[in-house]
């Protein structure tokens, strides 16, 4: 063999040699995932929401739009928590969907609603493919406005590939190999995989094919297959989400000091019986009294017109409340400042649930001794997290908790005036009718924590 042929046969070699390497890695890299769709029947799926129509043709799962229909979701039956998934997607050139992941459906969430984190599939100029949207509760999570890179590798009309992976409260995509979102969050840690046929509206377009191939996912080892990512990560714990930046939101607790918040008695915030840790705000067990410990805790600034949302945890038979319209100057005495309060109890095990000047007025998220909560509301178990949210317009009030309206009232009505004549309040001047008040949040002897606290004021 000459020299020339040698160095060909070498390099014809060599480059065969990283081929099959490249090959053999990228076969490799994919023995890890097993199949959630079997390229053949709808065995281990079920449709939720509309009437979007989904079949299997091809190996490839067909979801199509309807006219006058919701979202329709196409669901795995099982729910995961931690897992790697990626699948292949196609949409045409305006079909906007998504790939639901942690995503859930229950009775007492409006009416059965899915809702969840959803990996976006846009096809439209935006090209936010691969961001988080949280459908039906808190919208945009990681939008791609600031991620040009992952706009662009999005192909139209053509099939696509999806990466994602949630271990732990991190979720983090890819498109078509291309970093896109990183996420920091916990509110949900399990829930059902579900593909997306969105609603077209008047203006959409019947029968448009959205399709999906080649699923597959892993739920054990996650660690040893994890892929790390460049982006700087989202963190939703006590920050403003997207959406909330763009309705007007603001922070009311930065999540590390006690600045804009005192104590209800004092002109500073007090020096024991609260605790800042980890992002979390704590009253710290002191045996049950009310605000014999620390005390309650209230915010500088007054308001009149607001939303205030607080995610809170109770432990077993704990007491505590978050309280609006408040006046610390009327009661110098011992107990809790006055104001309206959005109880927080553990119903089952506190008594103070079976008590109140009227029935059932104590139990977590009524208007404490006025006004008793929905009996059909949804309370996560004790050391999970809930959120309180509380509307407050023009004397018109709502109580929400974990996403669902659980009270609304006419602060001064005829009805209002009557309850509270008949409650605990009566010998209180003006008692909830002040223009503007303090928030609280209440020191009642028992472990409660708080994070998220957010405030949006209205003129």
């Amino acid at each position: 063999m000459n020299i020339k042929k040698q160095h060909g046969y070498l390099r014809y070699f060599s480059f065969s040699l990283i081929i099959t390497l490249l090959v053999s890695c990228g076969e490799e890299k994919k023995d890890y995932l097993t199949t959630i769709f079997d390229g053949k029947t709808l065995n281990g799926w079920h449709t939720l929401g509309g009437e979007a129509t989904y079949g299997v043709e091809n190996g490839e799962i067909i979801g199509t739009t309807v006219a006058n229909t919701p979202n329709t979701f196409l669901a795995t039956d099982s729910l995961y928590t931690d897992f790697i998934l990626e699948l292949d997607f196609k949409t045409d050139s305006v079909s906007n969907s998504g790939v639901q992941i942690r995503s859930n459906t229950a009775p007492w969430y409006r009416d059965g609603i899915v809702h969840g984190y959803q990996v976006e599939i846009d096809p439209s100029k935006r090209a936010w493919s691969g961001g988080i949207y949280d459908e039906k509760r808190r919208k945009w999570l990681y939008p791609l406005e600031e991620n040009p890179a992952a706009q662009k590798a999005y192909k139209p009309n053509d099939w696509n590939h999806y990466r994602i992976e949630a271990i732990g409260d991190t979720i983090k995509t890819w498109i078509n190999d291309v970093p896109a979102a990183h996420l920091i969050d916990d509110m949900t840690a399990e829930g059902f995989i579900a593909l997306q046929v969105h609603s077209i509206g008047k203006k959409g377009k019947p029968g448009v094919e959205i399709k999906w191939r080649n699923i597959e996912f892993i739920t054990e080892n996650l660690e040893q297959y994890s892929m790390s990512s460049p982006l700087t990560p989202v963190v939703t714990k006590n920050q403003l989400t997207y959406d909330e930046k763009k309705a007007g939101w603001e922070l009311l607790w930065d999540g590390k000091t006690t600045d804009g918040w005192r104590g209800a008695k004092l002109e500073t915030f007090p020096e024991q019986g609260w605790e800042i840790k980890d992002g979390i705000l704590s009253v710290l067990a002191s045996g049950g009294g009310e605000s014999t410990a620390g005390g309650d805790i209230v915010t500088e600034k007054m308001y009149a017109n607001f939303e205030m949302k607080v995610d809170f945890k109770i432990t077993e038979g704990a007491n505590s409340g978050i309280k609006y319209y408040v006046d610390t100057e009327l009661n110098k005495g011992e107990g809790s400042s006055i104001g309206l309060e959005y109880q927080i109890l553990d119903d089952e095990r506190h008594p103070d649930a079976k008590l109140g000047s009227h029935d059932g007025s104590r139990t977590v998220g009524s208007l404490y001794d006025l006004i008793q909560a929905d009996t059909n509301k949804h309370m996560n178990p004790i050391g999970e997290w809930n959120t309180a949210h509380i509307v407050s317009k023009d004397n018109q009030v709502e109580h929400w908790l974990n996403g669902v309206k659980i009270l609304e009232y006419e602060r001064g009505s005829e009805d209002f005036l009557k309850l509270v004549s008949k409650s605990k309040y009566k010998d209180w001047p003006n008692f909830g009718l002040y223009e503007q008040g303090n928030l609280l949040l209440q020191d009642h002897g028992d472990l409660v924590s708080f994070k998220n606290i957010k405030i949006k004021s209205y003129e």
